[in-house]
């Protein structure tokens, strides 16, 4: 069956009751296994140089530095852990990005299902190393911006320290917002040809504004959806015109709903509903 991840990300703006709302809207969608967040050391990722840097685009900044910005949306590892609690509470799985090995470190604390690695992330071998070795649950990885010759150097590093088996790999696009004819969902069967006997799955992760391109990817054999989520597409910030609000996510999760059901062969020759129906509109013989 197919799980759905519902990405908060830094759309929460910073506001912790806001996260908490959020989580509390998403849990009221049948269908939605998880919803995902971000955690950063925002001095480690960016170094002095950047975090002093005035953000590229000034109406979406919550500080007077892009680092300050990148801490005025970022949550403590004790407010992860009440986000974390408050999922359980609310009877869906909570589950996190790591940036940076400072990061990792403090997730790994949590009783996590899965730490995921963002396409920023996939060529940084120290964090992926570290995890590999130090966290035993699953990897979920994003290969947004990674060309075949480099997700397969990574495929083999993972296998080289037996984490591959546990690896959830994740076909995607890096845009915001992607367009549908750059979501190269023929990805999702490349992989799985290339690697699904020795992955745990195949996923997407997409940033594009619709639903219908998901159900194609489970058709493709994607296992794992992961989609921004917001509570209001013109609030301020980069990511929530990007991402899916309540009504489109309720779309998502029914549609998945449907082609899981629809996605198997037929169990007899000719369906039994199938034979009233031949009868009487073909004229031929019903069937016992």
């Amino acid at each position: 069956m197919t799980k759905i991840v519902a990405e908060i990300a830094c759309n929460h703006m910073g506001d912790f009751q806001l996260a908490s709302a959020m989580i509390e809207a998403v849990a009221k969608i049948s269908g939605i296994h998880y919803v995902k967040f971000q955690k950063r050391n925002n001095w480690e990722l960016l170094g002095p140089e950047l975090y002093n840097s005035p953000h590229p685009r000034p109406e979406n900044s919550f500080g007077d530095t892009y680092g300050l910005h990148r801490e005025h949306l970022e949550f403590s590892i004790e407010e992860h852990r009440e986000l974390y609690t408050l999922c359980a509470a609310e009877g869906i799985k909570y589950s996190c990005s790591a940036w940076d090995l400072t990061s990792a470190k403090e997730l790994s604390g949590l009783d996590l299902d899965y730490i995921k690695i963002p396409s920023a992330c996939n060529n940084n071998f120290q964090l992926m190393g570290w995890l590999a070795e130090n966290f035993p649950r699953s990897l979920h990885i994003s290969l947004g911006m990674l060309d075949r010759q480099e997700i397969d150097e990574l495929v083999t590093f993972l296998y080289t320290r037996s984490a591959l088996a546990r690896t959830v790999l994740y076909a995607c696009t890096t845009a915001y917002p992607a367009p549908e004819n750059e979501l190269s969902l023929l990805e999702i069967p490349w992989l799985k040809e290339k690697y699904g006997s020795r992955l745990e799955a195949i996923g997407f992760s997409g940033h594009h504004t619709s639903v219908a391109p998901d159900a194609a990817a489970i058709a493709l054999g994607a296992q794992w959806i992961e989609r921004h989520f917001t509570l209001n597409k013109n609030f301020k910030g980069t990511d929530h015109k990007a991402s899916l609000d309540l009504v489109d996510l309720e779309l998502l999760a029914t549609s998945v709903t449907q082609v899981n059901q629809a996605l198997h062969c037929k169990n007899e020759k000719i369906l039994q509903k199938e034979r009233t129906h031949r009868a009487r509109l073909s004229g031929a013989p019903p069937i016992a």
